[in-house]
């Protein structure tokens, strides 16, 4: 069983879809409905739960009692709520995670068979005891290199595991598969002035070949900030942030990586999540996102709008 994210949308005039209120099972083997029906929320209550719902204020939203053992409810800014569509408008510099908001990178090319190549690779070499049997069983690709950068830094082992996954990244371009609304969205934010970035754990190398292909590298070149050994998110945004002389309130970030979350959380700058599917935002929403979007369109429209 999948944990499941029901959302109540709240209504307010005159901004409506300030925020929702955003449910899901705590643990992934309950069942959302399980846990509703044996709940003292009644009826109404749980209707409230289960279905888009217009409720007068988000004062009565906040003051619902939606209190169910086994089920966590949060709720959250939307970008259409104000502050986050004049943040929006006037974003002086948009740092742009790769792999989620811009395309998804293994779409076409497994990112399972990378993932265990790296690992057999790790055998072949006699190194794969660095790793746990969990994280052998369990770790993605990238988690893999990071662990082998913390365990082995500045290591022949960990350059050349680097050049492989790179490989594989490199790879993958010709059939990753472009997020929705990305592209007009990015040349929209760079026509209305904008300046864009890439902050990302994939190799640069990567992104670069990608938005080549795509016709966007002039919106991004030179802001393309991969991967390195002794980077880190909370770095590497600042890194950013720094050459190009961004300022806090005029900064936003777009990520589908949890980690993104925590890190832009550090740096002080705002966060918008885009979760392609309830999985990613209920990832998203533990990681701390305050305000999180399934797609990109609804940003697209707002900037239309204003210009």
């Amino acid at each position: 069983m999948s944990n499941s994210i029901t959302d109540a949308r709240i209504d307010t005039d005159p901004d409506p879809h300030a925020f929702h209120v955003l449910a899901y099972t705590a643990d992934p083997d309950d069942d959302f409905e399980a846990l509703l029906n044996r709940s003292s929320l009644g009826t109404e209550g749980a209707r409230s739960l289960r279905e888009r719902t217009r409720l007068d204020t988000a004062r009565d939203a906040a003051g619902q009692e939606w209190e169910v053992p086994g089920l966590r409810t949060v709720m959250v800014n939307s970008p259409n709520d104000k502050p986050v569509r004049d943040l929006i408008r006037r974003a002086g510099v948009v740092l742009f995670d790769f792999d989620g908001p811009i395309c998804r990178l293994f779409a076409g090319h497994a990112s399972e068979r990378v993932r265990t190549d790296l690992i057999d690779w790790l055998a072949q070499v006699g190194q794969l005891a660095l790793l746990t049997p969990e994280e052998q069983a369990a770790a993605s690709a990238d988690d893999i290199l990071r662990l082998v950068a913390h365990r082995y830094p500045g290591s022949d082992l960990h350059s050349d595991l680097e050049k492989r996954l790179t490989q594989e990244e490199l790879k993958a371009v010709s059939s990753a598969m472009p997020t929705p609304y990305a592209d007009p969205l990015i040349r929209t934010w760079t026509a209305v002035g904008s300046r864009l970035a890439i902050t990302t754990d994939v190799s640069a190398r990567t992104a670069r070949h990608y938005l080549d292909g795509r016709g966007m590298l002039d919106c991004f070149a030179p802001h393309i900030y991969g991967r390195t050994e002794s980077d880190h998110d909370p770095y590497r945004l600042r890194r950013a942030m720094t050459s190009m002389g961004a300022g806090i309130d005029a900064t936003l970030m777009i990520s589908s990586n949890p980690t993104a979350a925590e890190a832009a959380r550090r740096a002080d700058i705002f966060f918008l999540g885009y979760g392609r599917n309830k999985r990613s935002e209920r990832e998203l929403l533990e990681a701390g996102a305050t305000c999180t979007m399934s797609s990109l369109d609804l940003v697209l429209r707002i900037l239309r709008d204003h210009e």
